[in-house]
Protein backbone atom coordinates (compact mmCIF):
# COMPACT_ATOMS: atom_id res chain seq x y z
CA UNK A 1 0.00 0.00 0.00
CA UNK A 2 3.00 2.53 0.43
CA UNK A 3 3.78 2.55 -3.37
CA UNK A 4 0.02 2.97 -4.37
CA UNK A 5 0.21 6.68 -4.81
CA UNK A 6 3.35 8.04 -6.76
CA UNK A 7 2.24 11.50 -6.58
CA UNK A 8 -0.15 14.36 -6.99
CA UNK A 9 -1.15 15.92 -10.31
CA UNK A 10 -1.71 19.81 -9.98
CA UNK A 11 -2.53 21.72 -12.89
CA UNK A 12 -4.93 24.23 -14.67
CA UNK A 13 -7.40 21.34 -14.89
CA UNK A 14 -6.84 19.39 -12.30
CA UNK A 15 -7.03 22.78 -10.02
CA UNK A 16 -10.75 23.48 -11.19
CA UNK A 17 -11.46 19.77 -10.43
CA UNK A 18 -10.50 19.84 -7.02
CA UNK A 19 -12.70 23.04 -6.40
CA UNK A 20 -15.98 20.34 -7.41
CA UNK A 21 -14.15 17.78 -4.24
CA UNK A 22 -12.41 15.57 -7.42
CA UNK A 23 -8.41 15.20 -6.69
CA UNK A 24 -6.02 13.79 -9.41
CA UNK A 25 -3.20 11.51 -8.50
CA UNK A 26 -0.37 9.51 -10.65
CA UNK A 27 -0.66 6.30 -9.22
CA UNK A 28 1.30 2.72 -9.48
CA UNK A 29 0.15 0.68 -12.62
CA UNK A 30 -1.03 -2.56 -10.99
CA UNK A 31 -2.74 -1.00 -8.32
CA UNK A 32 -6.72 -1.49 -8.44
CA UNK A 33 -9.51 0.96 -7.33
CA UNK A 34 -9.99 -0.49 -3.62
CA UNK A 35 -6.32 -0.10 -2.97
CA UNK A 36 -6.04 3.46 -4.52
CA UNK A 37 -9.32 4.40 -1.80
CA UNK A 38 -7.48 2.92 0.65
CA UNK A 39 -4.32 4.85 0.54
CA UNK A 40 -6.02 8.29 0.15
CA UNK A 41 -7.96 7.37 3.19
CA UNK A 42 -5.06 6.66 4.67
CA UNK A 43 -2.97 9.27 3.66
CA UNK A 44 -4.87 12.08 3.67
CA UNK A 45 -7.27 10.77 6.48
CA UNK A 46 -10.89 11.89 4.30
CA UNK A 47 -13.24 9.92 3.25
CA UNK A 48 -13.47 8.80 -0.52
CA UNK A 49 -16.49 8.38 -2.69
CA UNK A 50 -15.74 7.04 -5.82
CA UNK A 51 -12.83 6.37 -8.19
CA UNK A 52 -12.12 6.68 -11.58
CA UNK A 53 -8.60 5.21 -13.14
CA UNK A 54 -7.33 6.59 -16.57
CA UNK A 55 -4.64 3.92 -18.11
CA UNK A 56 -2.50 6.35 -20.61
CA UNK A 57 0.37 5.69 -22.84
CA UNK A 58 3.34 7.59 -24.27
CA UNK A 59 4.75 7.23 -27.31
CA UNK A 60 8.21 5.03 -28.15
CA UNK A 61 11.46 7.13 -27.70
CA UNK A 62 13.36 6.55 -31.12
CA UNK A 63 17.14 5.24 -30.06
CA UNK A 64 20.33 4.16 -32.25
CA UNK A 65 18.98 0.61 -32.64
CA UNK A 66 14.77 1.32 -33.28
CA UNK A 67 12.35 2.09 -31.10
CA UNK A 68 12.97 2.39 -27.54
CA UNK A 69 10.51 0.83 -24.69
CA UNK A 70 6.72 2.60 -24.38
CA UNK A 71 5.85 3.77 -21.11
CA UNK A 72 2.41 3.71 -19.96
CA UNK A 73 1.02 5.69 -16.78
CA UNK A 74 -2.09 5.16 -14.50
CA UNK A 75 -3.85 7.81 -13.24
CA UNK A 76 -6.70 8.08 -10.22
CA UNK A 77 -9.28 10.71 -9.97
CA UNK A 78 -10.50 10.75 -6.43
CA UNK A 79 -13.97 11.99 -5.36
CA UNK A 80 -14.46 13.19 -1.42
CA UNK A 81 -17.15 12.89 0.18
CA UNK A 82 -19.36 16.14 0.65
CA UNK A 83 -17.48 18.67 3.03
CA UNK A 84 -13.87 16.95 3.06
CA UNK A 85 -10.46 18.13 1.34
CA UNK A 86 -6.96 17.52 1.01
CA UNK A 87 -4.99 20.50 2.28
CA UNK A 88 -2.03 19.50 -0.24
CA UNK A 89 -4.44 21.01 -2.93
CA UNK A 90 -5.36 23.77 -1.12
CA UNK A 91 -2.54 25.40 -0.45
CA UNK A 92 -2.49 24.70 3.43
Amino acid sequence: MINVIRKPLVSEKNSLLAEQGVYAFEVNISSTKTEIKKAIEKAFKVKVSSVRTIVGRDRAKKTKTGAGKIHYSKKALVRLAAGEKIGLFEGA
